[in-house]
This record gives structure tokens, sequence and C-alpha cells, in this order.
């Protein structure tokens, strides 16, 4: 039998190494692994019903927003791509190509999709043809591969899973909307869902996407004080709608181009879950999202004990199934210390411990994953205690990231605080560790050079404009020109 703590002792501990610890928690409650395709993962059985479970909750956000899903082709002809002159720069060292089929080389080679925007822009303009046709709004599941120079594990693979949203409205004012509406779903979904606080907000125009107009996206932190950029929105223009010609013929009887939208989250969402509420002891999943929200450990010693024991867990079960997602270890092979471990690995929220004191009393002990806090419930009051608690811990977990990100946000004013937290680097040199962490307000006059500036001699990127950002109170933190915005510095994944 394994025994007590080895299952965890294993684990790298956060504030040692926190990237090896991250790959150590991927691994070992086995969410994905390493595959012999460079840069490529595979995502285990535990990790895929995670992103089932993600999956439905913001697919269920999409339709009720008016969207519906489609599958567009995963391969895109060079001629297409190459249409989009400013796409294509900034997609040109991640792109993937097939030049051949079978022994025969290809007349056009093929990207194997990065983003669909190509591709969705060319069937679109044969969609579209009067303001009747508008607006589109359809979103696809798919895998897209972005050929990176360095992988890890959910954060950045070479192919990775999402979903990319492409809408096509008759004006600015439409697409402007449609974008901000889905960034809201992403802040709702994260925060919701997922007990991931965000802040939501505009990209600088050294940071939006390719051949967009705007982009926004949703910001998060997680434990080492690094933020995660966890979903962007582009508000497109009409900037693929002139390289496409998508036309459509207005109310007024004039030929106007049309204005789209793209928007997109991917399984770096679980890399964001697992970096966000995890600790020493592995995985702490959201109860709303993860794959076994209660697990059952049987507890017995003397082989006379077995029968009733297992006879109250079946009980239990049978009580609970219908109201949560429930699993029973009745594996004789693992003591119950080395489940306990497993379980904690695994990030399950709830603990149901059953020995034969509990059948004699008629009642059950369940333990959160959270802190460990335990309490006694009848086998009465099981089905009414459990989803209660469901709910408890995931306001808890969300409302300990949200202290945690307060806790590490700083508002500094002078590029001598500035470098306190983000201490300066040589360019092209790995920056030293700083004593703070986490976001850190500033003023910002607006230049892309200061921007990159910043970026260059301390590591730290704007993230994001926040939509309920404060004004700005003071000169440019980096030249000391006139500050025209507040922003949000962090390093970032």
């Amino acid at each position: 039998m394994a025994e007590g703590n080895d299952y965890v002792n294993e684990l790298t501990d956060q504030e040692d190494n926190f990237s090896r610890w991250y790959t150590d928690v991927v691994r070992k409650a086995k969410l994905a692994d390493y595959t012999p395709v460079r840069g490529s993962m595979v995502i285990r059985p535990y990790g895929y019903a995670l992103w089932e479970n993600m999956q439905a909750l913001l697919d269920r956000r999409f339709k009720e927003t008016g969207h519906v899903n489609a599958y567009f082709p995963l391969l895109v002809p060079e001629s297409l791509l190459q249409k989009e002159a400013e796409h294509v720069e900034g997609f040109a060292p991640e792109v993937a190509w097939v030049t051949h089929a079978g022994q025969n080389k290809l007349e056009e080679r093929y990207c194997i999709r990065p983003t669909s925007e190509a591709i969705i822009g060319d069937i679109y303009s044969k969609w579209i043809d009067s303001w009747r046709d508008l607006p589109v709004l359809i979103n696809q599941w798919a895998n897209v591969m972005r050929w990176e120079k360095v992988t890890r594990l959910f954060l950045r693979t070479a192919e990775f899973l999402w979903q990319e949203g492409h809408t096509v409205h008759a004006t600015e004012a439409e697409a402007e909307e449609e974008t901000l509406k889905m960034l809201g779903v992403y802040q709702d979904f994260i925060e919701t869902e997922l007990a991931v606080p965000v802040w939501a907000g505009r990209k600088t125009e050294k940071e939006k996407f390719a051949g967009a107009l705007r982009t926004y996206s949703v910001e998060a932190l997680m434990r080492d004080g690094k933020a995660l950029q966890a979903g962007t929105s582009h508000n497109l223009g009409q900037h693929f709608a002139k390289v496409f010609d998508i036309t459509f013929q207005d109310r007024d009887g004039v030929r106007k181009h049309a204005w789209q939208t793209s928007w997109g989250v991917s399984t770096r969402l679980i890399g964001a879950l697992i970096m966000a509420h995890g600790d020493d002891n592995g995985l702490m999943l959201p109860p709303n999202v993860a794959p076994i929200q209660v697990v059952v450990v049987p507890i017995w010693r003397k082989e006379e004990d077995k029968a009733a024991v297992l006879e109250m867990v079946d009980q239990v079960v049978g009580l609970l199934r219908p109201v949560c997602r429930i699993q029973a270890d009745t594996d004789d092979n693992n003591t119950p210390g080395w489940k306990y471990n497993e379980y904690e690995m695994k990030g399950v929220p709830l603990r149901l411990e059953i020995g034969p004191r509990d059948v004699q009393n008629q009642s059950v002990v369940l333990v959160r994953r959270l802190d460990r806090k335990k309490e006694f419930v009848p086998v009465a009051e099981i089905a009414a205690r459990v989803p209660e608690l469901l709910k408890e811990v995931q306001q808890a977990l969300f409302q300990r990231a949200l202290d945690f990100r307060e806790q590490n946000t700083h508002a500094v004013k002078t590029w001598a605080e500035f470098t306190e937290i983000f201490p300066l680097r040589e360019v092209g040199q790995e920056a030293p560790e700083g004593s703070k962490r986490g976001f850190v307000w500033a003023n910002w006059c607006g230049e892309t050079s200061c921007e990159q500036a910043v970026q260059d001699t301390t590591k730290a990127t704007i993230r994001c404009m926040p939509q309920d950002r404060p004004a700005p109170d003071g000169p440019c933190v980096r030249c000391g020109g006139e500050g025209k915005e507040r922003v949000l510095f962090a390093k970032a994944y």
C-alpha cells in the first residue's frame, strides 16, 4: 500500500520554484503530459473533464447572448493569409505550413490556422449581401497551432484548444457594443465560475491584436505575482472587411463595408486556475468546474466493519448524486491517508469521510480542500448541506484570490518607486527578483516609445487600461511628461 504524504512530498514548493511547482502539479494531478510532438501536449481525461465543464458553462453564455456555433477549415490557403499584411506579419514567426500531400508538393502552401480571420473573412464575403444578413454571430470551438519557441503545459503550447467568436455588424457602434459585451461575458465567466478576479480593459496600440481597430483583454494575477492574459475581445473595425470584400447593401441602398469583431479564450484558462488557486499540496479547483466536487473515502480497520461502511457509502452517494459530481474511492490498494493526499493534489473541493463510528452515529465528516476545515453532518441533512458548502467554498476561493490581488497591487508616481517593485535590468537580460510583486497602477504619457522603454528596462508591460480606471494624477512614470492615462503594469506570462 502507498502511504501518507509521499505523494505530495514530491511536489516542489511554490516559494522554491513556482515554475517547477506548476509543471509538477499538472503532471501529478494527471491534467496533461508531454508528447513526441514538439511543443504539444496531451490533455488527459481529468484535464479534459475540467475543460468540458468550462466549455459547457461558457457555451451557455454565448448562446444566451444570441450566438451560434459553426466550424471552419483547419487549413488556410497562403493566398488568403497574404491578403492581410499586418495580420501576416503579426503571426508569421508562429505559422506552421503544409507543403505536401503524400509525395506530391502542393501548388499552394496551406497554413495550419493560428487564428481564423482570413478563412472566415473569405467565407463571410460570400454569405453577406444585404443588411438583412446582419448581424452574423458565430462562434467555433476548435484547435489552433502557433509554433511557439518556448512552451509550457496549458499556458503556451504549439497546439491548443479554444473558442473563437467571429461576428459581423452594420455599424461601428454595433461592433463596439459586441466587443465590450463579450469582454463582459469573459469577465463574468472567469470570476463567477473560475473564482478568479480579473481586470477588464483596453490594450495599448503596441499590444493590440494584429489588424484590429481596438483590443480589450481580461487580466488575472497568479500567485507568483505575474499577470496572465486570460482572454481577448477585438473590434476589428472594417480592416478585414476591406481586405476580403465583406460588403452589404444598407437600408439606404448604398453598398458598405461591414464591421467585424473576434474574441477568444483557450485552455490557457486551466493554467490560470492552477496558478491562481493552487498551493503546496496541489490543485484547488473551484466547485463550479471541478470534475469531481465531492470524493467519498471509506475508512475501516477491522474486516467486520467493511460491509457496513460500504453500505453507508452507497447510501450517501445515492443521496448526493442528484446534487453534485461525486465519486467514491473504495479501492483497497491505497490507505485513506494516501487517498486524502491524492484528492488534495487533484483539487477536489470536498472530501467526505465515513468510518464505523460514522455508521453508528448516522453522520459523515466533510472536509474542505480550501482550509481542511471539518464539519460533522447527519446523513439526513447531507443532500441539503453539500450544495450549500460547495457554494461557500466557491465564494471563499474568489475572496481569497481577490484579497491576494489587493495585497499585491501598488500605486506609484515616480520611476524610483516603480523600479523598487520592478528592478532595472540590462536589455536582453533577465530581471532580478524584486521585493514586491503584482499589479502596479501608474501614469503613462501614451507614447509607444515610453511603453517599450519600460518593458526593455524592467520587463514589465502595460496589461490593460481598465474600463473603470481612475484619471491620471501626475506625470508619466517613465519620462515625466504629461500623464494621459492611468494604466496597469505587471510582469506577465
